[in-house]
């Protein structure tokens, strides 16, 4: 495994936690398609939540939630629509999060919740 990939999936599980808590429901986790991977899809009552992660272990290269630009918002609204396709959800209520995670060297990571960034 990949340095990368292993901060990856560190900053899914410490966001999955994190929306836990918050009270949402994680419904699937790394879904994949032949156009790409939501990294987590998670119910807030009844709208249906597509939560990209981007995690870094540093702000060296800025705040993580800065990676998610219009190309990335392009493709996670095709996935989206693929995944509720898929699940026979065409007319579900839906909105996109971005969970942000900086991992911190002594302590706990630094979580921010961004609720309905994606339009």
């Amino acid at each position: 495994m990949r340095a990368k990939d292993g901060i990856g999936q560190y900053g899914e599980r410490v966001a999955a936690r994190h929306l836990t808590e918050a009270g949402l429901e994680i419904v699937e986790r790394n879904w994949r398609c032949a156009v790409g991977e939501l990294d987590l899809v998670a119910r807030d009552g009844p709208v249906v939540v597509f939560a990209e992660v981007k995690t870094r272990s540093s702000e060296a290269f800025g705040d993580p939630a800065e990676a998610v630009d219009e190309v990335k918002a392009a493709r996670l609204r095709r996935l989206a629509a693929l995944w509720l396709e898929a699940h026979g959800l065409d007319f579900a209520e839906v909105r996109f999060d971005v969970v942000s995670v900086l991992r911190g060297r002594s302590g706990p990571a630094q979580v921010d919740h961004f609720r309905g960034v994606l339009t």
